[in-house]
């Protein structure tokens, strides 16, 4: 991996360019470092999610998904490299099993709302989708592997189950999108 940051400020991208970790160098606004950044700023919800109360195993689960972010993060910073491969996306599908398996089926929509938990697990389900964007972005500008953008969808998925779990954590329940609601 690349050279570890001895200090912040160096400085040398004052120009607007940015170094990678196989040493090159990039424009700030590269497709590559778009999806890094999205990733770190998805990274950094999960941290503002684990702030919140939950049981301990889905907190060890959560830990163990921002490890495996920071790790997608430098396959995204050293071009060619990976990091992510099919294990992590199988280690999401059986999360997804697991946590969707005591769920009542959903026979409406749901709003991104209910206890405060819950919506910061939907602010990580949406940032998720924008990263894999990003992800989808440069894989059409740049050669990179599939897993990155199958462990962000899946990351997504899940996020939006959580959000499930951790409202009936908090003793509450799903909040139903009303179609038939007064207008006005």
């Amino acid at each position: 991996m690349g050279n570890r940051l001895s200090k912040i400020a160096t400085r040398t991208g004052d120009d607007g360019s940015t170094g990678l970790g196989d040493g090159s160098r990039t424009g700030k606004d590269s497709a590559r470092i778009h999806a890094l950044g999205e990733v770190d700023e998805l990274n950094s919800f999960v941290g503002l999610l684990l702030c919140e109360d939950m049981p301990a195993a889905l907190r060890e689960e959560l830990v163990s998904i921002q490890h495996d972010l920071f790790d997608l993060g430098g396959e995204l910073c050293i071009p060619g490299y990976q990091m992510i491969k099919e294990e992590h996306v199988a280690r999401l599908d059986g999360l997804l099993e697991k946590y969707n398996a005591d769920l009542p089926v959903l026979k409406e929509f749901i709003l991104p709302a209910g206890s405060r938990a819950a919506s910061t697990a939907h602010v990580c389900r949406t940032v998720c989708r924008r990263a894999e964007r990003a992800i989808v972005a440069l894989s059409k500008a740049e050669q990179i592997h599939a897993h990155p953008r199958q462990y962000v969808n899946r990351l997504s998925d899940l996020m939006f189950v959580l959000a499930r779990v951790l409202n009936r954590h908090a003793g509450g329940s799903d909040v139903l999108w009303q179609h038939e609601r007064k207008r006005g």
